[in-house]
């Protein structure tokens, strides 16, 4: 009670201390609208923002301006002869800024002399129709719980499980987070957090300032040919261009860090910048306290430069990069009950050219070059006495190519084809000691000292094609060539989809999805060469029924097999690919077989409300199952197999000034293997009970998060502020029970309490 009554008082200032800025403050609203088939420029598209009676038509470019407009959030309708009629919600105009609103409008196969009364607040999405998910920039800045990071933004979805909060881990549809891909304007991104686990794609913070992104495409299954070597979902971000016109600069602190961003034209408008730099802050706080706990410091810097050689050819290049340095010692360790006490430095910096090709209104082309360095300098000690553990020396670089061409014939026809290739060079040296693993057997010394040097190169076409009036089917197929263990995968896919009206359509998708098993348990030993790649079988139908013309029902229901994935045969009862999230790294195994199968499937239900006016909002539930079969013939449990999940989120706008969210999120126990008592205490480590692999299960999550932002405009710049509570009403949410070396017994590891999160930003 005394926790809730603190949150209270915290937001009651927060609100009292209010001061309006923003009378008779303006701004203005410029933006481009284009094919999305072609990326052609459209001329004389109608541009009104909704219930303002204030608009303009596209320019023979594509380009339009609406000045003068007041500050406030808005929506804005397209509507163009032959194209289907699109909004955009969340405008945002702040005092003296451009705010840029760029649109892409598909062409309507629907009848001209047919009326279409609904707006399209959904077609905005993606290329296909199943299991997938967009985000606008203010559906992102704004996000409950998310603390400016990207990953957490989609936690509410129904794909996602709910094991850790402290950790960002994307577990799509009872895959691990190895299975997860992540692209950023045609640039493969492997890993988009600090302090990451080789090898797989969590962390507990992200890099990407959310501040630059345009939008977000989530595919939590099914996903076209275009994407390969993934197995569960992909995350395609697309950064924004900076300002064409003036330089704009921002400053902010936030739970990410505190930095800023500049942006500005580049040679007259013919092209722009934008570039952020962070920094964490706490070890700064602490410093000057004269307390050193072995706080993790990170930053990160990235930015995309845009240039118009000319009205076909455009160039853009992005880099992002991040550091992140832990250093704690022994005492430190032990004062805080930690097992382990770690040296650790890690840099990696991916960067990448794209170049934009637009055939004579035909289609397009996206041809990207991009490189990945990634170096892990890491030693990890025991805490009870000292021991090395772990010294990891790793040097880990890729080179990519990537086309990507659309070819659009009419309305019912379409072609994607394109190829992708990388190159690998990797150094593994490494020193992994003797250890008991957590079934209490002795694994012994392995000395890595490695390079691979290999490639993988894959092709691909997809057909969109309407066959007759609501049907559509989309075959497509992708081959991919492994050279390290010289296999060639051929994945065939299918989505057919029947609209039986503008508000209601069906959808089956079903594929064949490849993945290379993660570098660093493949260079363990030679004869891992020989492995299969692990594949999955996806098979999905789904409804989407639009309630009304912002309001959208989906119901999808899955199904996941698993096959060729490595187990050990030392524990055949363990699921290798687990391993990261149970461990935070992956440990050494003397031998694989590549005969492990799982299976996952569910039900999902989702509600989501666009910001029409004043509220926006999304109900999600699932139920489902994720298990996998071990080597003794068993059916067991994954470890992310919440069962049922539920959630709620959404925010209330009462005028341009404050804004109101919250998100509720509840999941059933996720299973975790007790602990052989006897056994742990008398290895000081924690033992397994052999008969009970993940046999238990830990108690429900649940957890509120609230959230208040409050925007402040003056005369030539604007300040945003929020303050955010995570977990508000404090549930104790366990996310497994560990065995602490330290005091030599089960002790639970929890999840966020109640915790508070401010942000900043100013803008000039």
């Amino acid at each position: 009670m005394k926790r809730l009554i603190w949150v209270i008082i915290i937001l009651g200032t927060f609100y009292t201390s209010s001061i309006n800025y923003a009378q008779e403050l303006h701004g203005s609203i410029k933006g481009k609208v284009l094919d999305a088939e072609t990326m052609q420029p459209l001329l004389g598209v109608n541009v009104m923002i909704i219930n303002l009676k204030k608009g303009c038509t596209t320019d023979a470019e594509g380009n339009y301006e609406i000045p003068g407009v007041k500050v406030g959030s808005y929506s804005i309708i397209y509507s163009y002869i032959g194209y289907e009629k699109t909004v955009s919600t969340d405008v945002v105009v702040r005092s003296a800024r451009i705010t840029y609103a760029n649109i892409k409008l598909k062409p309507s196969s629907i009848n001209i002399q047919s009326i279409n009364v609904l707006a399209g607040y959904f077609n905005q999405t993606e290329d296909q129709s199943l299991s997938a998910t967009s985000f606008s920039y203010e559906e992102i800045r704004r996000s409950p719980g998310a603390g400016g990071d990207v990953s957490r933004i989609i936690f509410g979805l129904p794909s996602l499980a709910k094991i850790n909060d402290t950790k960002n881990s994307l577990i799509v549809r009872g895959g691990s987070p190895v299975e997860n891909g992540f692209f950023i304007d045609n640039i493969e991104i492997p890993n988009i957090n600090h302090f990451p686990v080789q090898g797989s794609t969590e962390g507990p913070i992200g890099i990407i300032n959310v501040d630059l992104i345009d939008n977000v495409n989530f595919y939590s299954g099914g996903f076209s040919s275009l994407y390969g070597d993934r197995l569960s979902s992909i995350m395609d971000l697309t950064f924004r261009e900076g300002d064409r016109s003036k330089y704009d600069f921002q400053v902010g602190m936030s739970m990410q860090g505190f930095g800023g961003i500049a942006e500005g034209p580049i040679n007259g408008g013919k092209g722009s910048f934008v570039v952020s730099a962070r920094r964490s802050y706490l070890d700064l706080i602490l410093n000057l306290m004269n307390e050193n706990v072995g706080l993790p410091i990170y930053s990160d810097f990235q930015g995309k430069v845009v240039y118009d050689i000319n009205d076909r050819n455009k160039i853009s290049i992005i880099d992002v990069l991040s550091f992140d340095y832990q250093k704690m010692n022994q005492i430190d360790a032990l004062e805080n009950k930690n097992d382990v006490y770690i040296d650790y430095k890690f840099y990696s910096n991916t960067a990448g050219i794209n170049w934009r090709y637009l055939w004579d209104k035909t289609g397009y082309s996206n041809t990207s070059l991009s490189h990945t360095y990634s170096k892990t300098n890491g030693d990890y000690f025991q805490t009870r006495d000292a021991k090395l553990l772990l010294n990891n020396n790793s040097l880990e670089e890729e080179f990519r190519i990537r086309n990507e061409n659309h070819l659009f014939f009419n309305n019912k026809f379409k072609i994607e084809f394109g190829f992708d290739a990388k190159a690998f060079v990797n150094y593994y040296n490494q020193f992994y000691n003797e250890y008991q693993d957590l079934l209490g057997q002795t694994t012994p010394v392995l000395l890595l000292n490695k390079k691979i040097d290999t490639y993988k190169s894959g092709i691909y076409a997809d057909i969109n094609w309407e066959l007759y009036s609501g049907l559509t089917i989309s075959p497509g197929i992708r081959i991919d060539y492994y050279n390290y263990n010289k296999e060639a995968d051929v994945s065939p896919r299918l989505s057919i989809t029947y609209a039986f009206n503008d508000l209601t359509s069906i959808a089956l998708t079903t594929g064949i999805y490849y993945q290379n098993i993660p570098w660093l348990l493949i260079a363990q030993e030679d004869e891992f060469k020989k492995l299969n790649n692990p594949k999955a079988y996806h098979y999905i139908i789904g409804l989407n029924h639009l309630i009304t013309e912002s309001t959208k029902l989906t119901v999808e229901i899955y199904d996941k097999e698993y096959f060729n994935f490595p187990m050990d045969p030392s524990q055949p009862n363990l699921f290798v690919f687990d391993q990261a999230v149970l461990e935070n790294l992956f440990l050494t195994h003397q031998a694989l077989v590549g005969t492990g199968e799982a299976n996952s499937k569910g039900i999902e239900v989702t509600v989501q409300k666009k910001l029409a006016k004043d509220f926006y909002g999304l109900v999600s539930a699932s139920y489902s199952q994720a298990k996998y079969k071990g080597l003794d013939n068993k059916w067991y449990d994954r470890i992310y197999d919440n069962r049922f999940n539920f959630a709620i989120e959404g925010g209330y706008k009462p005028d341009d000034k404050w804004e109101f969210s919250l998100r509720w999120l509840f999941a059933g126990g996720a299973p975790y293997t007790p602990f052989n008592d006897e056994a742990s205490r008398l290895a000081f480590m924690g033992i397994f009970d052999a008969a009970r692999i993940n046999g238990a299960r830990l108690p429900d999550f649940h957890s509120l998060n609230i959230r208040v932002d409050r925007l402040f405009n003056f005369q030539s710049s604007s300040l945003i502020t929020y303050i955010s509570i995570w977990n508000a009403y404090a549930r104790e949410n366990i996310a497994t029970y560990t065995w602490s070396q330290i005091d030599n017994k089960v002790v639970p590891e929890k999840m966020w309490g109640i915790l508070p999160v401010f942000g900043i930003e100013y803008e000039f």
